[in-house]
């Protein structure tokens, strides 16, 4: 019976129908890790012109992970910064290229090779404020990125302190390094790729590329960039000089510093070229015992200097200062005190003054 049945089977029309499940897809990453896909197969024949009870079978396996994820820096200019500030912030770029939402973990590294170590905790905060790619009091502290989508792209910054003893043109170099995660456990993705695949299991494929980190190499669950920091000091000096203008026996002709003399005093700051420019520049000055503020003309030849107070934003030709400020400043009990406001990189300013020899 058994070798009457099989010959009618060899010589019956079959067919086969194999259906399976539509899968789902997230933008240009493929199917969706954990995707249940499902072949479901009939196979239709007849026995003597006969038509007989369809067979089936079907097979189901679930859509693996393709782990890879990239961190970038945000662009091409390092972060200029200047000697002893603090909360000062380098940006990356996080990408999710893997086909499932992801966590990731955030750490740093600070490479040899470079000029200087940031100082203080570093913090990583989420670009979230107002202004998008740029460092402000309204982004988010975080310690990991939660719930990263499929081909989702976020911006981080790394946020550090600057030595006050570095110098104009030292950099600092720091690696944002990420690590792949389970978005439901917040536990770090293991490599499955040495492993038998299991059709039940969702297991993970590391794809990422090499990272700029020690040790960060391709396919290990890691991506890293590095960034930098460039310091730009205002490199300030200060000159003051002083002139005597009249005095009460010569007037103003080779006058000398004999008492009732008129002096001029000139503060000039300079910031010298290559550096930032100096903000907020103020100037205080003491003026010493046995001069007085010139604020009220005194007797004598008809030369003598008028009063012109605190003057400021001057500028200087040779060794010269000038009384061409467009700013005032101000004396009290002694002490004269004026702002130059900003000093550009290259500049020069000054502040002048008028006392006379008690």
């Amino acid at each position: 019976m058994t070798s009457i049945l099989k010959l009618l089977v060899a010589t019956s029309t079959i067919s086969v129908a194999a259906l399976g499940a539509n899968p789902a897809f997230a933008a240009d990453l493929g199917t969706d890790a954990g995707t249940s896909i499902t072949n479901n197969v009939s196979v239709a024949f007849n026995v003597g012109g006969t038509a007989q009870t369809a067979e089936t079978d079907s097979d189901t396996f679930v859509v693996d992970r393709i782990v890879n994820l990239v961190v970038t820096k945000s662009d091409a200019v390092n972060t200029s910064v200047a000697p002893g500030s603090t909360q000062q912030a380098v940006t990356y770029t996080v990408s999710n290229q893997t086909n499932d939402t992801i966590d990731v973990l955030l750490t740093s590294e600070q490479l040899g090779g470079d000029d200087f170590n940031v100082t203080g905790p570093i913090a990583y905060y989420l670009d979230d404020g107002g202004t998008v790619g740029v460092f402000d009091g309204t982004d988010t502290l975080i310690t990991s990125i939660n719930d990263l989508a499929e081909d989702e792209t976020v911006i981080v910054h790394a946020v550090a302190n600057i030595p006050g003893t570095v110098v104009t043109g030292n950099v600092a170099d720091l690696v944002l390094i990420g690590q792949a995660a389970d978005s439901v456990t917040g536990v770090a993705f293991s490599n499955d790729s040495g492993t038998a695949d299991d059709a039940a299991v969702v297991q993970n494929v590391f794809a990422d590329g090499a990272g700029t980190g020690s040790g960060d190499v391709a396919g290990d669950g890691y991506h890293s960039a590095t960034d930098r920091y460039q310091v730009a000091a205002a490199d300030i000096t200060v000159t003051k000089t002083s002139t005597v203008l009249w005095d009460p026996i010569n007037g103003s002709a080779n006058p000398k510093a004999i008492p009732g003399a008129v002096v001029q005093y000139c503060i000039a700051v300079a910031n010298a070229s290559g550096g930032a420019d100096a903000t907020s520049v103020a100037i205080s000055d003491t003026i010493p015992a046995n001069l007085s503020y010139y604020n009220a003309l005194v007797t004598g030849p008809s030369t003598i200097p008028g009063l012109i107070g605190v003057v400021t934003e001057g500028s200087v030709t040779g060794a010269v200062c000038n009384a061409d400020g467009g700013g005032t400043g101000s004396e009290s009990g002694g002490t004269v005190s004026g702002n130059l406001g900003t000093v550009a990189s290259g500049a020069t300013e000054t502040l002048i003054f008028r006392v006379t020899v008690d």
